[in-house]
């Protein structure tokens, strides 16, 4: 039996999760539900704006030659991957696979629009990349750790079957 700091940890970070994979399903619900995203040119928007500045010199041809001809496809990917995400997390189901998903597609968006500049401080990086690199790193400990112990599916039907 856990004990009462361990299951106040599991909670913890289950509440984290939780609350991260809530965002995700803010984001991908509005992407898979309206058209604006996919269809409406929302997508290329934003990576048209990535390259008018934001890109790390790396991305840019990616985004140029890959992203954008294959724009519509990889909006539906955007849209749908983010709404995965956030079920995933929510309900803990698949938390590593979420988790991994999510921390490749923070990295990608941390890389696509983050870039400080070519003279920018090394510290800046850090500070550029905030709002990807927190969630990466959620994601991260989401997929190294136990973020699916309490407050899940599987913590649901493992009470069900033990009579609680």
């Amino acid at each position: 039996m856990p004990s009462l700091s361990e299951d106040r940890n599991a909670r913890v970070l289950a509440g984290l999760r939780i609350a991260v994979g809530a965002l995700f399903l803010i984001f991908g619900q509005y992407k898979v539900f309206g058209a604006q995203f996919t269809f409406g040119g929302g997508f290329q928007f934003w990576i048209n704006r990535f390259l008018e500045g934001g890109a790390y010199p790396f991305m840019v041809s990616v985004l140029q030659n890959f992203v954008l001809p294959h724009g519509t496809a990889i909006a539906f990917l955007v849209a749908y991957g983010e709404l995965a995400i956030g079920l995933g997390l929510v309900f803990g189901i698949l938390v590593r696979a979420a988790s991994v998903c999510g921390t490749i597609y923070m990295l990608a968006l941390l890389f696509s629009s983050d870039y400080p500049g070519p003279h920018a401080a090394f510290w800046q990086y850090f500070g550029g990349a905030l709002d990807h690199l927190v969630l990466a790193l959620c994601f991260v400990a989401f997929a190294l750790g136990d973020a699916d112990r309490v407050l899940s599916v599987r913590w649901l039907l493992r009470r069900r079957s033990a009579g609680r």
